[in-house]
């Protein structure tokens, strides 16, 4: 267990999950219209105003893009007071924008937050992800390994066969090969469209019945993935992926020197972390924002905290005030 850091107030676990809750509600309004550019807007507008509100010095590390990409909540924006502690966060105001647009399942409101220097600054490009849940040893599986070799070790360690690990894997053509790998086993697959964040806490969780998580996505989301798994003890690898020679260059912008080097959970979070999520579409993490008569908003929310592995989940009543 990580030691717990003083910046990191208990009073913040739970105004990480208003910080959320904002930004869920913001986009549950346009759930199911097909604008993803609006749904992530308001999300986004929500957060911000939501930070801009708490006590601490915050600095977005991974967030909606670099200063020229984005409008507001870019990477090296200064969020909150300025008074307080010092905090790094990584946040995804709106994970899953097709998601919500198509009002599918899995949408959420995440963000991970840690000391100053605690979280990696990703830069935004793929990664190659491997996630297992906790109480195994450290060595089971790897990226070094193909993919087969790590379901029969994982199904070794579970004492079943390969064709009873269900593997989690965002649906895209570039994962052709490693889907006919894994059905060449026989194990199962449940394909994600959209939500790799989700798919990768889905290993921790034994209700999801998800085992282990294989495929590429989005490097910042793989950080903010990986500071949930470091609250509850899972097992995280990520690679960075480069498609052409402007990626390699802005990893070089960002510090990346070895550009096939394996991050560990503890590369990826350093030290204290507070992770929090707020679903705005019904997903086999979290219920979706739904309105009741009156005007009244229910939310359901997660946020876990890495030095007390302690997991909340946060059922929340939003009644319209004058």
């Amino acid at each position: 267990m990580v030691k717990a850091s003083k910046a990191l107030d208990r009073v913040l676990v739970l105004e990480m999950v208003r910080v959320t809750e904002a930004a869920a509600i913001a986009a549950s309004t346009l759930v199911g219209r097909g604008d993803e550019k609006a749904a992530d807007a308001a999300a986004v507008e929500a957060m911000r105003a939501a930070f801009n509100e708490l006590e601490f010095d915050g600095t977005v590390v991974i967030g909606e893009g670099e200063r020229d990409e984005a409008p507001m909540l870019f990477i090296g924006e200064k969020v909150g007071t300025g008074r307080g502690p010092k905090i790094d966060i990584a946040l995804d105001p709106l994970e899953g924008t097709t998601i919500t647009a198509k009002n599918g399942p899995n949408a959420l409101a995440v963000l991970a937050i840690a000391e100053e220097g605690g979280l990696l600054n990703a830069p935004d490009v793929y990664m190659d992800k491997l996630a297992i849940g906790p109480g195994y040893a450290q060595d089971l599986v790897s990226l070094d390994k193909t993919p087969t070799q790590n379901v029969t070790a994982l199904a070794a360690a579970k004492g079943v066969e390969p064709s009873e690990i269900i593997a989690c894997v965002l649906d895209r053509p570039r994962h052709e090969k490693l889907i006919a790998e894994l059905r060449a086993l026989g194990c199962g697959i449940m394909l994600i469209p959209d939500g790799d964040v989700a798919g990768v806490i889905a290993v921790t969780d034994p209700d999801t019945t998800i085992d282990i998580y294989l495929g590429s996505g989005g490097a910042p989301e793989g950080v903010l993935a990986a500071a949930a798994l470091a609250c509850v003890g899972g097992h995280f690898q990520g690679r960075l992926l480069f498609r052409n020679d402007d990626e390699r260059a802005r990893a070089a912008k960002w510090g990346v020197t070895d550009l096939d080097r394996i991050y560990q959970l503890s590369d990826l979070v350093r030290g204290d972390a507070i992770f929090a999520a707020t679903g705005v579409t019904d997903g086999s993490l979290l219920s979706g924002v739904k309105r009741k008569k009156g005007g009244v908003m229910t939310t359901e929310s997660v946020v876990m905290r890495a030095s007390s592995g302690t997991v909340r989940w946060v059922k929340g009543e939003h009644h319209k005030t004058a």
